[in-house]
């Protein structure tokens, strides 16, 4: 894109003002640090100008918004033409508190609707599981049933609103109830709109909320992404999640390589199933974090339009150009927050916010202020939501399409972060591929040495955090108001269980459950199985322990 003779003067002209007038200035006031990292921990030069992107090719390596490669964007005119989706990840308590605060959220402008599980029905077990103690509506809502799920959506015409739902291992059980839910509102399955999380890969590799073993785990991904495609077209089937391998310590190469890799390995799975790329491959979604570093988080999210439309476009021979492009949800860094000076958070969730915006993002969840402390207020989330608001319709940034694109310094970290990924593929397929990697604790390894440098930074004050190692007042009182759930909402739980098991035909859940018991010693696809089994009432541990019985349950290596 530039001229050898313009660069070679370009070059000239640098090193003169680096011994003349940089060092001049040097001389009188060093600067501030020896050394300028991002929060990745890659250092970052003083300057950037062509030199540092000499090799940029504008049609193959940028392009046009709309056209293959995607760098600059996956629609042609961006949000010049509508906004990204404003989706707030909420859930907690009992399904009527949290119906309660969905219904608030679209009042006040909320987009879609994003739902937030508690950890027991991440792991499959009923509130009344023993297993599941001291767990019940603490990081989400608590669903059991197909009653809860009917109860958490009273109200909302699902064939309206699109619905993203951050579930992993029970996945499937918790999509079927999504639909039956929706059915009984009478809103056919295939005008369902939304997004399964569904991504098990990165629970082994980094949130540890895994049930059974890889294999039949990726078979059940696998029957969701089949089924989807057959008959919900409008659905995304899975969500691959960057999100979480972030939070757990991963630098932003690292975030981008481990999350397009689960994604390529996905479609390895389904290619394998019998299903054609171009039938599914649009309907794949990815959701990633966005941290602090501002310039770094924008390369990222250009960099993986780029490596995804090349690499399904050129390795898996996708015809289709929507099966090219790589659309994605973006949430601010839960792990960015601080417990000290929460006020604080609001300001990094806007920087975090706007990053997203810039790199081009199709949804987005803000982080409320008091999300270290507690579950979020009405106030807090009031406020993170008003802070996607104020970026849309008052700062300027969606007026332009990829604003920042062709500036020197976000091309370098693009193409930076790009080679990154390639070289941590390259390791991979060295182990084996993605499931032997896991086996191997590769992926652990490398975002635990990452997580590690980090927060050594920050322990060392070379890294600072404003509140928690810098401008800290230790005696400040936490001013906030926090999230305080209905007290007997636990109770309620509880005694709707103990109504369900006693008031369904118990007759047919046996029956149900002793069907996908055979089918999941088989090899069918597992769906309409679960579908029985939800419409019947069995719940969420009935269902998932007969997979248990069938799969049997992972642990993870003691040596990892």
């Amino acid at each position: 894109m530039y001229d050898h003779e313009k660069l070679a003067q370009i070059k000239e002209r640098r090193e003169q003002w680096e011994e003349t007038t940089l060092q001049r200035t040097l001389a009188r006031s060093p600067e501030r640090r020896r050394e300028f990292l991002t929060t990745s921990s890659e250092p970052i030069n003083r300057l950037y100008t062509p030199l540092d992107v000499a090799d940029l090719d504008y049609n193959q390596h940028l392009g046009f918004p709309g056209d293959y490669p995607y760098t600059r964007g996956i629609h042609s005119t961006m949000y010049r033409g509508k906004t990204w989706t404003m989706r707030m990840f909420a859930g907690f308590g009992t399904a009527e508190e949290t119906n309660a605060r969905y219904k608030y959220l679209l009042e006040q402008g909320n987009m879609g609707l994003s739902v937030a599980f508690d950890l027991a029905t991440l792991m499959g077990y009923d509130t009344d599981a023993p297993e599941a103690l001291g767990e019940f509506g603490t990081c989400g809502v608590a669903i059991s049933s197909l009653k809860d799920m009917e109860i958490l959506f009273d109200g909302i015409p699902l064939g309206e609103v699109s619905t993203s739902m951050t579930i992993n291992s029970p996945a499937a059980i918790i999509w079927a109830m999504y639909i039956a839910a929706a059915e009984k509102q009478g809103v056919p399955r295939a005008q369902l709109r939304g997004t399964l999380q569904n991504d098990i890969l990165k629970e082994y590799i980094a949130q540890k909320e895994y049930i059974f073993p890889p294999e039949p785990s990726m078979r059940l991904v696998t029957d969701t992404i089949e089924f989807g495609t057959r008959e919900m077209p409008l659905w995304n089937t899975i969500s691959i999640s960057g999100y979480h391998i972030r939070e757990a310590g991963a630098t932003a190469a690292q975030e981008l390589a481990f999350t397009l890799g689960d994604g390529l390995e996905y479609v390895r799975w389904a290619v394998a199933r019998g299903l054609d790329i171009d039938d599914f491959a649009p309907r794949l979604s990815f959701f990633f974090n966005c941290h602090n570093d501002f310039f770094e988080e924008i390369a990222k999210f250009r960099a993986a339009r780029r490596i995804w439309a090349r690499e399904m476009r050129e390795t898996f021979g996708a015809r289709n150009p929507r099966s090219w492009l790589l659309r994605f949800h973006t949430q601010t860094a839960g792990v960015s927050l601080t417990a000290q000076q929460p006020e604080n958070n609001i300001v990094r969730v806007a920087i975090q916010a706007l990053a997203a915006v810039l790199g081009g993002t199709q949804s987005l969840h803000t982080n409320s202020m008091d999300e270290a402390l507690a579950l979020p207020s009405e106030e807090a989330v009031t406020i993170a939501m008003r802070t996607q608001q104020i970026i849309a319709e008052e700062s300027g940034v969606a007026n332009t399409i990829d604003p920042l694109g062709g500036s020197f310094f976000v091309e370098h970290e693009t193409n930076k972060i790009e080679a990154q990924v390639y070289d941590y593929w390259r390791r991979v397929e060295e182990l084996g591929g993605v499931l032997p990697a896991i086996e191997k604790g590769f992926f652990q390894s490398e975002i635990s040495n990452a997580a590690y440098e980090y927060q050594r930074q920050i322990d060392t004050g070379d890294r600072k955090i404003v509140g928690v190692n810098a401008y800290d007042n230790h005696s400040e009182e936490l001013r906030i108001p926090l999230l305080e759930m209905d007290p007997q909402g636990y109770d309620r739980q509880v005694a709707r269980l103990a109504a369900l098991r006693q008031e369904r035909d118990n007759v047919r859940v046996g029956e149900t459950l002793s069907a996908l018991r055979s089918a999941a010693e088989g090899s069918d696809n597992l769906m309409p199985y679960l579908l029985n089994a939800v419409n019947a009432y069995a719940t969420l541990g009935e269902i998932t322990d007969v997979l248990r019985e069938v799969f049997g349950v992972y642990e993870e290596p003691t040596w990892i």
